[in-house]
């Protein structure tokens, strides 16, 4: 008696199709992420090394790019100490405030310093009067760009009320600082290394850590692919063996 052939397995095949495409192109969007990481990296690299330009040289750069991130400044004004805002955070393990300090600049302008960070016994100013500096300052730093709004919403509101913020909104750190918008340069500067009186803040605070995993993510994609490629092959294969093994006895019963 002939068996009966069994049919070819269209549907699975035609979702393997689709799930193999869909592996494929997850694995080459990795890897265009990867390039676009690696150039980020490299344009970072390249500013970070680069020599600290004037304040004046950096806002021509922001009105033609509006992107002026990690790059090297170096500006001179008085501190408005009075006036700084407090940015939860933690350095070194420890708790405590990144202090940004409106820096008063010749022309009336004022720009926003990241001084570095304060434990956080050590917010009120009156516990470290040593680095509220009085004259006028000079301060070399990177340059960071605002953002855009708040970039989380797991992120708590700033409490402005006990002048505690854990996002950087501009506007606002400006408007409880008494500055006029107009008077404002629109980004922040992050203050290096250089020790401040007393110790605080410290300084140089700037974390530039850039995960890149995407290479490990477009070898896993595509590695998946192959192995569903492997799976469908293998099983085409075997499906075919036992269908010529059973037309042998068949024929030689003919004859």
């Amino acid at each position: 008696m002939q068996a009966k052939p069994t049919r070819f397995p269209w549907i699975m095949l035609i979702l393997s199709t689709v799930l193999f495409a869909i592996l494929i192109g997850l694995g080459t969007w990795q890897v265009e992420r990867l390039q676009w990481k690696e150039a980020l990296l490299a344009t970072i690299a390249a500013r970070t090394h680069s020599a600290p330009l004037p304040l004046a040289e950096i806002e021509k750069i922001w009105a033609q790019e509006h992107d002026v991130e990690y790059r090297p400044v170096t500006v001179t004004g008085r501190l408005l100490n009075d006036r700084e805002r407090h940015f939860f955070s933690t350095y070194d393990g420890y708790s405590g405030y990144f202090v940004y300090t409106p820096l008063q600049l010749d022309d009336g302008r004022a720009v926003f310093v990241n001084r570095g960070f304060v434990p956080y016994d050590q917010k009120n100013a009156s516990t470290r009067r040593q680095g509220e500096i009085p004259g006028p300052v000079t301060v070399t730093g990177l340059a960071r760009n605002p953002l855009d709004g708040k970039p989380s919403s797991i992120l708590p509101d700033n409490d402005l009320v006990k002048n505690i913020y854990f996002w950087k909104d501009l506007p606002v750190m400006a408007a409880q600082s008494s500055i006029n918008p107009q008077q404002l340069v629109p980004f922040f500067i992050d203050a290096d290394k250089t020790p401040n009186p007393g110790g605080f803040p410290i300084g140089g605070v700037t974390i530039i850590d850039l995960p890149n995993s995407h290479l490990q993510y477009a070898v896993t994609w595509y590695g998946l692919a192959a192995t569903l490629l492997a799976i469908v092959i293998i099983s085409m294969v075997r499906r075919k063996r036992p269908a010529e093994s059973q037309t042998e006895p068949s024929d030689l019963t003919s004859r």
